[in-house]
């Protein structure tokens, strides 16, 4: 008589993997429920993490629990609300339903909710972290945070700098600063040139061109020369744009891109060059800035 194998657990699943599972039927999707192609890291961590916890939680003893590390986002309790562990990261596959059984939970000032923006590409939403507030904030460190969930990640990476909120809204930068110059460009007689200039300030600058030997202001009264400028493309930023059309011999020479704000005023220069024949000028870089400072206080 051969042996009747023994019948192994079964585990019902967590409320998110019913969930997933009616959005999979919801959504008619090209693969069996449950059968995704390629599963990522995310799944695979996932699936790992229930098999390490078994069917059901045992008794808790919170002395023996390993202290986490390094969590950016903060902690949270484990799906047996005993042990704490690393909370998940803004833009990190979570439960939707806000429990912690399967791909985790979101840390502090964050959310888990899918991206709708998938929805219309076409594409499966995946529920992420997002953070809850968009509102930039100055740390007392000097430097600009885009938003809170930022702001958490560096205080929990560094705790014994004991970091604060100084107030809502950037910090002053001071002199504006040139993320993007204009570049050289090579051209012939006859074609459209443009140059680009993107810029943070906090006082917000205002952007202004100028050719190398020439007093006014650019386009000053010529027909075939304009200037644009507008905000963005990220808070507190403004891209200024100089578009010289039909290019004549003329319009050969340095263009400069000027930034100012009441603190202070840079400037980033870019050359037009009608020959064609002389290899190109190396990308400019912080030192090609007049005045310029350095970017690293700034996300």
């Amino acid at each position: 008589v051969l042996p009747v194998p023994a019948r192994a657990a079964v585990r019902l699943p967590a409320p998110s993997q019913l969930l997933s599972l009616l959005l999979c039927l919801s959504w008619a999707l090209p693969w069996p429920c449950g059968a995704l192609p390629n599963a990522p890291d995310y799944l695979q961590r996932g699936w790992q993490r229930l098999l390490e916890e078994g069917e059901s939680c045992s008794d808790c003893s919170p002395e023996e629990c390993p202290m986490p590390r390094g969590c950016l986002a903060g902690l949270v309790r484990d799906p047996c609300e005993c042990c704490w562990e690393c909370a998940n990261l803004e833009g990190q596959i979570c439960d939707l339903d806000n429990t912690n059984h399967f791909y985790g939970k979101c840390g502090d000032h964050l959310e888990c909710k899918l991206d709708t923006g998938d929805l219309r590409k076409g594409e499966v939403p995946e529920p992420q972290c997002a953070c809850l507030s968009s509102q930039t904030l100055c740390g007392s460190d000097g430097k600009t945070y885009a938003q809170i969930c930022k702001f958490q990640e560096v205080f929990h990476a560094y705790p014994e700098a004991n970091l604060t909120v100084a107030h809502e809204g950037p910090c002053e930068s001071g002199k504006p600063q040139i993320l993007s110059p204009p570049y050289d460009v090579w051209n012939i007689t006859g074609q459209d040139v443009i140059f680009g200039c993107e810029v943070f300030a906090y006082p917000m600058a205002s952007i202004e061109w100028r050719k190398d030997g020439a007093e006014i202001l650019l386009p000053g009264d010529d027909p075939h020369i304009s200037v644009q400028f507008r905000g963005g493309p990220q808070k507190y930023e403004v891209t200024g744009w100089l578009q010289i059309q039909g290019v004549r011999v003329t319009d050969e020479g340095t263009y400069r891109c000027f930034a100012r704000n009441r603190v202070g005023e840079v400037a980033a220069l870019a050359n037009l060059n009608m020959t064609g024949l002389s290899l190109p000028r190396p990308r400019p870089g912080p030192e090609d800035y007049v005045e310029s400072e350095e970017l690293d206080d700034y996300y």
